[in-house]
Formats: structure tokens, sequence, C-alpha cells
């Protein structure tokens, strides 16, 4: 067990090494400079130009060797400092991912977690269930393959634009400060429905159709035809069915927690949603260099301890793995 986990840990800390060292090289093979966008916007003028671009160099350390750069950025990361917005100058990275994390989590998490529990408990019915599996689950195959950028404008036409009934854009209401109040709270829970129906929509046909395939695929392997020919109940075959189709639902489900801080961009375009998401978009638009870097450090961070936790979740749920660990112990 000891000997399994450190292996694994040593292949973590090699792939957050190289992970993080694309992350810092990203920002950097992308033209133009952050620091002109940054004068631009202040409208400066003559000289103020010159002097203010000194400035900003230095004060962000972009005039230092790239070879010193990369090595502040590994320091200033064990300090836990991710450096300055260039974008929101002078809000520091960490305050602005912070900010977005909340509309992510709460996004996100329910809908991840109610799609995949009703995806895979309707897949794993329709499996054995012709009449459902030809009429309703068709619709899932359809509203998987559609594009998910062109069913989220079309649900925001529909029901904010046609309809009126749920408003179009933002976290909540423009003309509301946040604060805990009820007003506040109900514009929260309106903003966030229709990011929310359209990620589970498309989510829960993807698990449905998954579950439905590997539940088919497992009944017909070896293992259930011997279990049906010793005169297994099917009760029994298709429980150990269910059982080996869990396990890479399981997995699926432990990598799309792991990228739940990078929150579901097109969603979060589309709605104009607050979320890590939009905030890499942001981030990308105005060559904010530390912003991007931030936003998906903290993507790697979150995927590699997800893959942590799947392994784990493996160890306890699949003896095929416990055996295989042993052997190599061994």
């Amino acid at each position: 067990m000891r000997r399994y986990l450190g292996r694994k840990l040593l292949i973590y800390i090699l792939t957050f090494f190289i992970a993080v060292t694309v992350d810092w090289m990203i920002p950097r093979f992308m033209p133009g400079n952050p620091i002109t966008i940054l004068i631009s916007r202040a409208g400066l003028r003559g000289n103020a130009v010159s002097q203010m671009y000194t400035y900003y160099l230095d004060a962000f350390g972009l005039d230092l060797p790239v070879w010193k750069q990369y090595l502040n950025f590994w320091v200033a990361i064990f300090h836990g400092d991710l450096g300055t917005s260039i974008y929101l100058f002078p809000t520091p990275v960490k305050d602005v991912i912070f900010s977005a994390i909340p509309y992510d989590i709460a996004l996100l998490v329910p809908a991840i977690l109610l799609s995949w529990f009703a995806g895979n408990s309707f897949g794993a019915f329709a499996a054995r269930n012709k009449k459902l599996d030809n009429t309703l689950l068709p619709i899932g195959y359809i509203l998987t393959a559609t594009p998910y950028m062109w069913l989220g404008i079309l649900i925001a036409w529909t029901f904010a634009i046609v309809l009126k009934i749920f408003p179009l854009a933002g976290g909540y209401s423009f003309d509301l400060q946040p604060h805990l109040s009820w007003r506040f709270i109900w514009s929260l829970i309106q903003h966030w429905f229709l990011p929310f129906a359209s990620l589970f929509i498309v989510q829960f046909g993807g698990w449905a159709i998954g579950m439905r395939n590997l539940i088919i695929y497992e009944l017909e392997s070896d293992y259930s035809h011997y279990l049906e020919a010793l005169g297994a109940p099917q009760k029994l075959i298709r429980k150990y069915a269910f059982r080996n189709a869990m396990l890479p639902q399981l997995t699926g489900l432990a990598l799309q927690l792991g990228v739940i801080v990078a929150g579901a961009l097109a969603t979060e375009v589309v709605f104009g949603y607050p979320g890590i998401g939009y905030l890499i978009l942001q981030a990308i638009h105005n060559e904010d260099y530390f912003l991007i870097q931030g936003c998906f450090l903290f993507v790697v961070i979150c995927v590699l301890l997800a893959n942590f936790a799947i392994d784990i979740a493996y160890l306890i749920v699949d003896p095929r793995t416990r055996t295989g660990m042993q052997g190599g112990a061994g």
C-alpha cells in the first residue's frame, strides 16, 4: 500500500511540475503585450506612456530575463503568491480567483452530481427496458450530439428573451450589491437556473447513454453468460454488471469534479455567468499573464487531487486493483 501510494505521489509531483511549467509558458507564447493593453486603458499620452511602461514592467517583473521570471514564478507559488492581475490591476490574482470560485461550485457541483446520479440510474434502467430504450433514450442522443453553444443560446433565447421567465446574464441583478437578503438570494437563484438546467440536460444524456452501453456490454460478457449458465438469478447478474459498469463512470465523475474550477467555459460565456471559465476568457482577451497562470494552476491542482481521489476510490471498490497492488508489492 505504502509503495503503491509512494509511486503514485511521485507521478503526481512530476505531472504537477510539467503542467505548471507549461502553464507558465503558454501566456508568454501569446502575441501582444499585456503592459501595452494596461497603459492603453489608462489613456496616457506623451512621456507618461514610456514612464508608466517602464514602471509596470518593473512592477510585474517582466523586465527580468526569462529564466529568472520562471524561477520567481516557482518561488511565488510556494509562498502562495499568484501575482497581481493586469486586467483588474491592482487586485491580487488570488482574490480574483476566490471571488469566482463560489459561482462555479454553486453551478457545477449540483449540475455534475445530479446529472451523474440521474443519468446513471436512467441508463441502467433503460438497458433492461426496451420500450424506454427505444423512446426516451434517442432524445439523450440528440441532446448529447447537439453543440452545447447552440443549445445554450437556444435556451437563453427561449426562456430569457421570448418568455422572459429568467434573466439573461450575470450572477445577480445589476441593481443589487452582494449582501445577505432574500431579494439578493432570489436574484442569485434566478440567474443560476438557466446555466444549471442547460448543463444538467446535456450531461444527463451523456451519463445515461454511457451507462446504458456499459450495462449492455457487461451483460454480454463471458462472466455474465457463465453465471447465467450456472443458474444464477438475473438480479445477481445485473448487480455484477452494474458494479463493473460503475467504474468508468466513477472515473468520469472524478475528472468532471476535477475541472470544476475551470467552470464550463461555454456555459459561462453564453449566460455571462461570473465563474472561473468566464474569468479565463477575460484574462486571455486582456493577455493577463498572471490571471491565466493562476486560473490554470487551480485547474491543475484540482485535476491532480481528483485523480488521486479516484485512485483511492478504485482501491476501495475494485478488488482487481487491490489484487494487482498486492502482486506488485510482492
